[in-house]
């Protein structure tokens, strides 16, 4: 049984999330500047699931990131 297993499905097979980009953009508002990990935390997912959701985020222009240091932090569009 993998780790997918029970999750929604699309169409296409591909796996539903379980949160909108709606509420990945308000874990950052909650904590912003906000970490990778925070947000993944507010939300119940992994890292590298709320890092994956976060850069669509940032292509779609909804979401910026900048270098603090050496951590990647999450903001808002200004």
């Amino acid at each position: 049984m993998s780790h997918l297993d029970g999750h929604e499905r699309d169409e296409q097979g591909r796996v539903e999330p379980r949160h909108t980009d709606d509420e990945v953009v308000e874990a950052v508002r909650e904590h912003e500047p906000a970490s990778t990990k925070e947000v993944g935390d507010a939300l119940d997912i992994a890292r590298q699931s709320a890092d994956y959701r976060l850069r669509k985020l940032e292509e779609e222009g909804r979401v910026e990131s900048k270098m603090v240091g050496n951590s990647l932090v999450w903001m808002l569009e200004s």
